[in-house]
């Protein structure tokens, strides 16, 4: 395996592992939907299931802050992809952050990096 098929499998495996974080996000925010919604349809004190829907809504939050990890991870990584020289490199959707939140960019990534959308 030469270099670029390592790079390109750790950003696929982040990718997978990013997407996998936000579908179990959505769908345990689906079930607290799910919980809500039953509730009410059997016409229940809100006091009926508090239990329950209070976990589902701490394993949301334990999630939430499995996603900053990842997301803060994804930003380290791709602090070592530029600082061992391996460039410009993406996979997956390219929606990134905010060119603030981005190094600045040097040579021909920098003046394309200074249009803007209007």
């Amino acid at each position: 395996m030469n270099k670029a098929e390592c790079i390109a499998s750790v950003a696929s495996d982040l990718n997978s592992a990013e997407q996998a974080l936000d579908a179990a996000i959505t769908q345990a925010t689906t079930l607290v939907q799910s919980m809500i919604g039953a509730r009410t349809v059997l016409n229940l004190s809100p006091v009926s299931g508090a239990g329950s829907q209070a976990r589902a809504m701490e394993a949301i939050a334990a999630m939430a802050t499995a996603r900053e990890a990842l997301v803060a991870c994804h930003g380290e990584l791709a602090k070592d992809h530029r600082r061992l020289g391996y460039g410009v490199y993406a996979v997956g959707p390219v929606n990134k952050p905010a060119e603030d939140t981005i190094p600045p960019a040097t040579g021909e990534l920098a003046r394309a990096s200074r249009l803007r959308a209007v």
